[in-house]
């Protein structure tokens, strides 16, 4: 294969790492009243984007099935919102044993404590070729559950109690998230023969869009000037938060394939990535609410800045992997279902 050729085909890996360095040489271009406005492109414009990129490419048939999984959505916010949070509990039982920043190992623990997020889940899931409705619906009911969760989750894990602008956050993920949804839906309907017959790039498109997130969350980590940690530290964070992404991920693909489980491989990936992603976009915010006069709000940040990006990163990483296995299972079952009985 020539260089240009493989730089095509791996041209979104290349691409996150150029985020990735753009954002270390020049931070301030995606930092909130910066030049790019992420507090509106991001925020809003790529958000909505992305959900109308997907409401516009996905049947209606499709994704009123998937409304109808229940057993998967149930085992998606089950895992993210109660096993999830249980599990880095105890897992932080054993950490505080080290000599790791109590206040990192806090952050650790209101990761666990997130809802899923609004968009990584689902471009990964469909950059695969799995499950893109369930992704869908499984991000958007998680993001709205977890407005109410996961305050209660902090309060109950951590002790600390805020009042929360439930409405504000509620109006704001109805606008970037349902309200998109339904119009690409609706444009859906007008646009099918053209769509059927040009085949526009959906998954080039919100790929590009997870660029410009993943560009302004390193500038958001770069840049902020109340992060004082170690290097050893650092290191040793982002290791546990890459194993704990790795054995999450693993656990819900070994659950998920179980025969008796009854879920298809495409239903595989989409559990994978959605139960195991947490929400920066939401987490943020809900953080410097419910840790508002915190004096270590910084460090508890922390944890929650790494693991947006690294997840993206690793299910980036992935996606080849999980895409040939989907497709050999699927080959497989075809193949079976062609036999005699």
């Amino acid at each position: 294969m020539g260089l240009l050729a493989r730089v095509r085909k791996e041209w979104f890996i290349i691409g996150i790492v150029a985020a990735i360095v753009s954002a270390k040489l020049q931070p301030a271009v995606g930092l909130k009243g910066g030049p790019l406005r992420p507090e509106f492109t991001i925020t809003y414009v790529a958000v909505s984007a992305i959900f109308f990129n997907s409401g516009l490419s996905l049947k209606t048939e499709e994704l009123t099935s998937a409304l109808l999984h229940v057993k998967l959505h149930l085992f998606v916010q089950s895992f993210t919102l109660v096993f999830f949070p249980v599990a880095m509990w105890l897992c932080i039982k054993l950490l505080a044993l080290t000599s790791i920043n109590t206040w990192l190992l806090r952050g650790l623990q209101t990761v666990g404590c997130m809802p899923p997020p609004v968009s990584s889940a689902v471009i990964l899931t469909k950059a695969v070729g799995g499950n893109e409705a369930a992704a869908i619906f499984n991000s958007a009911f998680g993001s709205f559950l977890g407005i109410l969760v996961t305050p209660l989750l902090l309060l109950l894990f951590l002790g600390s109690s805020s009042s929360v602008p439930f409405s504000s956050i509620f109006s704001q993920l109805f606008m970037t998230v349902v309200v998109p949804l339904i119009l690409g839906q609706v444009s859906r309907r007008f646009l099918r023969d053209w769509l059927e017959r040009r085949k526009p790039p959906f998954g080039v498109i919100s790929s590009l869009v997870l660029l410009m997130i993943i560009y302004t969350t390193f500038c958001e980590t770069f840049s902020n000037p109340d992060i004082e940690l170690d290097h050893l530290s650092l290191l040793l964070i982002t290791f546990i938060i890459f194993c704990i992404q790795l054995s999450f991920m693993l656990l819900t693909f070994v659950f998920s394939t179980q025969k008796q489980s009854g879920f298809t491989p495409a239903d595989t990936v989409a559990i994978m990535f959605c139960a195991t992603h947490k929400s920066l976009t939401l987490g943020i915010p809900m953080l410097k609410i419910v840790f508002e006069g915190y004096e270590h709000l910084s460090l508890i940040s922390v944890p929650l800045l790494i693991y947006h990006p690294a997840q993206i990163l690793l299910g980036s990483i992935l996606v080849p992997t999980i895409k040939s296995w989907m497709n050999s299972r699927q080959k497989g079952v075809k193949l079976t279902d062609l036999q005699p009985i």
